[in-house]
């Protein structure tokens, strides 16, 4: 079978759940590592070396957590997506010094950048499918 010969169109309403699985992941990743990895300690430091109050790490680490698992299970997920923007452009602010590449020594912004733009086009987009919101995606409409 051809990629022509493919239905794509078929699959967009799970585009959706994809991104949000992903976003999920990718920010119960960033939670937990702040937590067990660099430890609270650890990362408060980090935080105050880039010009934010330590005990900004606690909202952030619950925002990351919090937010990570209501996007696995599709819960709020358009206000967890603009939620979790201002925390990616402050993400951005430690990164800018290190340029463009995040495979620059110290990571440079363009992933936190990247996130910023998917957590947008996921609010945009809504849950998708396999979804606990009472707001799923309706594609469908826009494409047709």
């Amino acid at each position: 079978m051809s990629l022509a010969r493919l239905d794509f169109d078929r699959f967009q309403p799970y585009v959706p759940t994809l991104l949000r699985l992903a976003l999920g992941v990718i920010f119960i990743n960033h939670a937990l590592t702040k937590a067990f990895v660099y430890t609270f300690p650890g990362t408060e430091q980090y935080f105050v070396a880039h010009g934010f109050p330590a005990w900004t790490v606690y909202p952030v680490f619950a925002l990351e957590l919090v937010g990570g698992v209501a996007l696995l299970l599709g819960l709020g997920t358009r206000w967890v997506s603009l939620a979790l923007i201002p925390v990616m452009l402050g993400a951005i602010k430690p990164h800018l010094a290190n340029g463009m590449g995040f495979s620059n020594p110290g990571g440079g912004w363009e992933f936190p950048a990247l996130l910023v733009l998917l957590l947008g086009v996921q609010a945009m987009l809504g849950a998708g499918a396999f979804a606990l919101d009472r707001t799923p995606a309706r594609i469908t409409r826009v494409v047709r």
